[in-house]
């Protein structure tokens, strides 16, 4: 028998997970496929860090390797330093022996930031938009804001001194072990050995922290003589090292008369601001000065640059929590909402985007000026740009390694081979931003053809998103071109172009229905992975998410959690779930199909797409159909798809009761809705209490259970 992986997450995935997973165990039981559960969720890889629980995340990782692995992924949270504080002291409340944040910051590393990926990501990415998806928005378009060509919005990014300009990279000839040093007036101090592999690039580059400040007041400035919202857009989560370093420094910049008043002080209590300003705020209780201070930053909040809010309504801005804004989801929602975001007003608003690191702000400025010129897209007639992204084997996983340091001292950071041979080398002040990153050849290879296989299958051009300006792109040209020419490419129209360059042309086929492959590296396909789809079909939760992995075995990734902490706070407001599981159904469908039941996976495709034409799609509001009920829909048409084939003699019964009841279903599962509800946790929900909300419907659950 076949064994399908369901991942156990966190958030508005795991919710949906209690009304789905019963649905999909007792189909695909009935095909001869087992599913088996893992949980990766923060809590659980919390305590699997204590000894406390099975290293589930560990398991998954080996099983990656191998020629049997067959794993549906839901979005897991990428932790910052502030959630893992509140899952930690969820944890501890529930009775788990486990210490402080602060007592154990190396422990707790190993569970921040983008932990899970890097370690399942045993395979390049194919992610897209199935045509079933793209035609419903064809049909039924989302909401795009209109633009205007004096907007004000812009993009803003530094010109020198960053990680772009300060990029220096090498491909090695043969297997080694690198040394990262740092040579100072006092010494030397080794920060890290670094195996590598024949064929590897390896990169290397720092971000000025001085440079970072004078940027960040520059824009300040600018923001707010042009009277725009200033916003900063991180990804303070995945980018675990770098991206809060660079938070404390907008947040010190932003209050940087605070800080020069009293910044001794909030500095020796750890208040520096990487963890957002309302961590600063709540550790104001503690100081001598806490009060001054507050009201010290209610009159920089009041007198300085406006700044774009997370939660108007709550005061929350974009300084407040640094995992609220991400750059992957918040630009391309911004782009949507007319380039305008949130003022402390609740009203919308130009907005000046900061965005420090240059590597690919531009993409988002070239957008940004095709909607200036040429007016918002029209979800009706555009075309798709989907994507191949090179992850495999941890390749550039910038930021949220252990390759990333603050530099704690002036000097010079080397990257010696084993022979002591200085590979790479910068100059460097303390508290600069320096960063090293890892592509290997096989990887590579892979990704290369993974690109020319796609552009074959689907007919459509395919750009590779390579930056001359950048040493570790121009070494990538050179081996792209390289693996291409030993691929079949007659009849393809395969090209490298820059970022900017590629946007553009993408933009153009866009407005003509035209659609274009976007081959990227792993930062870039987090990030255009988010940007096209939010704008082709609403949101990236929708789109197919295949990793075909080296070993043989394949990954299925149920699309973007970035609403996932939104839309689950209306659950616990409201007991209704907006969360939209078409990106799980999709996954699950190639997974059904790895796992040899074309039957089930053919069906399940068919009851997606009648899902979305009866418009049985999660609603917004409390009392309409949420994502329990998209569920039941979905067993219903799934069933009604089955019953005419092999599986009909256990479909068909199924597909007569789920239809003869479904009006006492529907209501089962409405009447819940419209008051607050205990999970008995955010991050570590209680099991029995959490079930009872997401299986409400008696009917359903005695029909579903009986299969």
């Amino acid at each position: 028998m076949s064994t399908i992986i369901y991942t156990r997450t966190d958030e508005s995935p795991l919710m949906a997970t209690y009304s789905l997973k019963p649905i999909v165990e007792a189909y695909a039981k009935a095909g001869g496929i087992d599913v088996e559960t893992r949980d990766i969720s923060l809590a659980h890889r919390i305590l699997a860090e204590f000894g406390l629980a099975s290293d589930d995340l560990a398991e998954l990782g080996a099983l990656a390797k191998k020629p049997e692995a067959n794993i549906v992924k839901l979005p897991n949270i990428s932790a910052s330093v502030p959630q893992l504080e509140k899952a930690i002291a969820e944890l501890q409340a529930a009775g788990y022996d486990i210490p402080n944040f602060e007592d154990a910051e190396d422990k707790y590393s190993n569970v921040k930031g983008s932990a899970v990926n890097p370690v399942l990501r045993e395979g390049n990415s194919d992610r897209r938009a199935p045509q079933a998806v793209k035609n419903f928005a064809r049909k039924h378009p989302h909401t795009m804001g209109e633009w205007s060509a004096d907007s004000k919005t812009a993009v803003a990014t530094m010109d020198d001194h960053d990680f772009r300009h300060n990029e220096q990279s090498v491909i090695m000839p043969a297997d080694d072990t690198l040394t990262i040093v740092l040579k100072t007036a006092d010494g030397e101090k080794e920060f890290k050995k670094v195996p590598v592999l024949a064929g590897e690039v390896v990169d290397s580059t720092f971000m000025s922290a001085r440079a970072l400040d004078a940027f960040l007041a520059e824009q300040l400035a600018r923001a707010d003589k042009e009277g725009i919202l200033f916003s900063v857009h991180l990804k303070a989560t995945m980018m675990k090292v770098s991206d809060p370093i660079m938070f404390g420094h907008v947040v010190r910049t932003y209050f940087a008369d605070v800080y020069e008043k009293y910044g001794e002080e909030l500095l020796a209590a750890g208040l520096n601001g990487e963890n957002g300003l309302g961590s600063v705020i709540e550790g104001l209780s503690e100081l001598e000065h806490g009060e001054e201070i507050r009201d010290a930053i209610a009159t920089r909040l009041a007198d300085g640059p406006a700044l774009a809010m997370v939660n108007s309504d709550k005061g929350i801005t974009n300084l407040h929590v640094p995992s609220d804004v991400i750059v992957d989801a918040s630009m391309p929602a911004m782009i949507r909402t007319s380039g305008h975001m949130w003022n402390a007003d609740g009203q919308e608003q130009d907005t000046l985007a900061v965005l420090p690191d240059s590597c690919y702000a531009g993409v988002y400025q070239a957008v940004i000026d095709d909607c200036k010129e040429n007016g918002a897209f029209d979800p009706t007639t555009m075309g798709t740009v989907p994507n191949v992204g090179l992850m495999a084997q941890k390749a550039e996983e910038y930021g949220s390694h252990d390759k990333t340091f603050k530099v704690p001292a002036d000097g010079t950071v080397e990257v010696r081979n084993s022979a002591g041979e200085v590979l790479m080398s910068h100059e460097v002040e303390a508290g600069d931003i320096w960063r090293a990153c890892q592509a290997k050849d096989a990887p590579i290879r892979d990704w290369v053809q993974l690109a020319v296989r796609r552009s074959r299958e689907s007919g459509m051009p395919a750009i590779f998103w390579l930056d001359p300006e950048r040493a570790h792109d121009r070494n990538m040209k050179t081996l792209v071109e390289k693996y291409l020419a030993d691929e079949d490419t007659d009849g393809l129209d395969i090209s490298i172009l820059s970022p900017v360059e590629a946007t553009k042309k993408s933009v153009e086929r866009i407005r003509r229905g035209e659609d274009t492959i976007s081959v990227t590296g792993n930062v870039l396909r987090d990030y255009n992975t988010d940007l096209f789809p939010i704008l082709e079909v609403g949101t990236s939760a929708k789109m197919l998410s295949i990793v075909p992995l080296m070993a043989g075995g394949g990954l299925f990734e149920t699309g973007a959690g970035g609403s996932a902490p939104k839309l689950v706070q209306q659950l616990f407001e409201e007991n209704h779930l907006r969360w939209d599981s078409l990106g799980e159904f999709m996954a699950l469908a190639e997974s059904l199909r790895k796992a040899g039941s074309e039957t089930l996976a053919t069906a399940l495709e068919a009851a997606t797409e009648k899902l979305l034409s009866e418009g049985k799609s999660p609603k917004r509001n409390a009392g309409e159909n949420d994502n329990r009920g998209s569920h039941f829909w979905l067993a219903r048409y799934w069933a009604e798809a089955l019953a005419d084939g092999e599986l009909k003699d256990t479909f068909a019964p199924v597909a007569e009761k789920l239809a003869a009841n479904s009006d006492q279903i529907e209501k089962e599962l409405l009447e819940v809705q419209g008051s607050p509800v205990d999970l008995g946790g955010y991050y570590f929900p209680d099991e029995e209490k959490t079930t009872a909300v997401m299986r409400p419907s008696a009917t359903f659950n005695e029909i579903i259970d009986a299969i």
